[in-house]
């Protein structure tokens, strides 16, 4: 919907067929998701409250020295980092810092514990300077979320969930075309299931040379690619990045019964081949989700008369189609040995 005339500018049907069988959108929420892949560790795999502080590279055999915030030092043979957005392992691989995007964004979740009653559509009110969504996750949890341009009127809108609620709702409320009963999800939303933060990405350009991938460390998820959540992909390649890179190190350590299983410094070179292959694989999808998201992004949310005419008159069935486009991806399968 365009959010200054109330008007549907494009309706999609999002299960219709993608290269291999129908689309789908599913909102999962990250906690239960970070749950589950836990319980697949074993116990006592994960150490939480260690973000790391440095890294050094032994000489000779090219270990890394991981000293963490509780002053333990971890010797490891591969790094993976997967930090998130002010990675330490991406700066160490000399990765460009990722760039404000001059937008930032504010997601929250209503409960209606007897039912919401929306139906499952995707919404999105798109222009007048921001964009806004809501998508049902189940029968009783919405999500939503809205992203602006902050200007010095804004300021100290974030100091609190409370502050940052009322904030949206006056700016949505503002447009006059809203509907009611997105406003009343926003509403009912606890102060505890509401969060803003400024957007970032690193640039597409820095990508496509980037050291992704040097020696025996390298990066994934946000340390790789963070962008802005227009997509609605950066879970999603996280994920995609991490069948990918267990691939080629399986492929590595695992190699097929027969072949040998090798040792020493054969291991340690298919090893490095490996998280080499991984970088190759993933820095072009990185390159395409990012540039597009944050083209996107930039197109829906602008209220400039130009841009909005031809959003709402020819850009907007453009727009939803390459949502999908961008998720109907295969990262391909893991094999098992």
């Amino acid at each position: 919907m365009a959010s200054s005339t109330g008007e549907i500018v494009q309706e999609v049907d999002l299960t219709q067929q993608g290269k291999r069988g129908p689309n789908e959108i599913r909102c999962v929420r990250r906690d239960l998701l970070l749950q589950a892949l836990e319980e697949e560790l074993p116990r006592g795999a994960i150490r939480y409250s260690s973000r790391i502080v440095s890294i050094e590279e032994e000489d000779g055999n090219g270990d890394k020295v991981l000293q963490l915030t509780d002053g333990s030092v971890i010797r490891a043979k591969v790094l993976v980092g997967c930090d998130g957005v002010n990675s330490v392992v991406a700066k160490w691989l000399g990765l460009a810092t990722p760039s404000y995007s001059g937008r930032s964004a504010a997601r929250g979740f209503a409960r209606y514990p007897d039912g919401h009653g929306f139906e499952p559509k995707f919404l999105q009110f798109v222009g007048h300077g921001f964009r806004s969504g809501m998508l049902p996750c189940n029968d009783t949890d919405i999500y939503w979320f809205f992203t602006w341009t902050p200007s010095e009127n804004d300021k100290g809108v974030d100091e609190s969930a409370a502050k940052m609620k009322q904030f949206v709702l006056a700016k949505l409320r503002g447009s006059n075309k809203v509907p009611a009963e997105a406003l009343a999800a926003i509403d009912r939303s606890e102060m505890s299931d509401v969060l803003a933060a400024p957007l970032r990405f690193r640039s597409p350009l820095s990508l496509a040379t980037a050291s992704i991938a040097r020696g025996s460390a390298c990066v994934a998820g946000d340390a790789l690619h963070p962008m802005t959540p227009d997509l609605g992909q950066g879970g999603c390649s996280a994920l995609e990045d991490g069948v990918v890179l267990a691939r080629c190190l399986g492929d590595a350590l695992l190699p097929p019964p027969g072949s040998g299983s090798g040792s020493g410094r054969g291991k340690e070179d298919r090893v490095q081949a490996a998280l080499r292959e991984y970088a190759w694989i993933r820095r072009w999808r990185s390159v395409e989700l990012v540039a597009t998201s944050y083209t996107v992004g930039f197109v829906q949310q602008s209220d400039s008369a130009v841009v909005s005419f031809l959003r709402d008159r020819l850009l907007s069935g453009v727009l939803a189609r390459r949502l999908l486009k961008m998720a109907d991806y295969d990262c391909g399968t893991l094999e098992s040995y």
